[in-house]
């Protein structure tokens, strides 16, 4: 299981990067990129890594459920993501 400081700073990059999406999509637009630099790293998207949201596991990631492999399988075998059902023949 991840440091919870590591998901919170995964949760803190996500709410920054909302933040600043339109200042930054009009400084690209305009193409001013010294404004760009002069924005918070962190409210870059492309710093924001995936993680479980149950675990905080960083690799492993399945974006349609969010969560990773291990806990998908451990889901999927009680039953409890819908429409999912473990294999056996």
């Amino acid at each position: 299981m991840a440091k919870e400081s590591m998901k919170a700073r995964e949760v803190k990059r996500a709410k920054m990067c909302a933040k600043y999406a339109e200042k930054r999509k009009a400084l690209k637009e305009a193409g001013d990129y010294e404004g760009l630099q002069k924005l918070p790293k962190n409210s870059s998207p492309v710093r924001q890594h995936n993680r479980c949201s149950i675990t905080g596991r960083p690799k492993g990631y399945m974006r349609i459920f969010g969560i990773s492999r291990i806990q998908f399988r451990e889901m999927a075998s009680h039953g409890l993501i819908p429409g999912v059902r473990k294999a056996s023949w």
